[in-house]
């Protein structure tokens, strides 16, 4: 089962997504308050078992309807997805993988760890 950590920070607080076996799926954009951390977890819960996957990295590929994984190519040349809520906005982003494959893995991982995850916070 997997667990959303959050962590504070200097600037406020972000959580990470980690599957069952402590690998990290994803990480959230900063958070000014813990309440609203939280809330960005409750959102990918509920978000990610039903976003569609919009491959950037097709040319001409069809645009999804919000919320979706975006998967597309960093400037590293490395596979990368980010889950956007119904708004629009960016709620988790992962790693860089070397392969396409394991980062469509890396999105059902995140359909299957986020939607009953438990809540922690990181001790200091």
């Amino acid at each position: 089962m997997g667990k959303f950590v959050i962590k504070e920070t200097k600037t406020g607080f972000t959580f990470r997504l980690k599957a069952g076996n402590g690998e990290v799926i994803g990480t959230s954009e900063v958070y000014k308050a813990e309440d609203t951390c939280k809330n960005g977890c409750a959102s990918v819960a509920k978000n990610a078992p039903i976003a569609n996957i919009e491959d950037q990295t097709v040319e001409g590929f069809e645009k999804q309807k919000h919320p979706k994984f975006e998967v597309y190519t960093d400037k590293a040349g490395e596979t990368r997805f980010r889950l956007k809520a119904a708004n629009g906005e960016i709620i988790l982003a992962s790693e860089g993988y070397a392969a396409k494959k394991s980062c469509l893995n890396g999105i059902e991982s995140v359909r299957k760890n986020a939607v009953d995850a438990e809540i922690v916070k990181e001790e200091a």
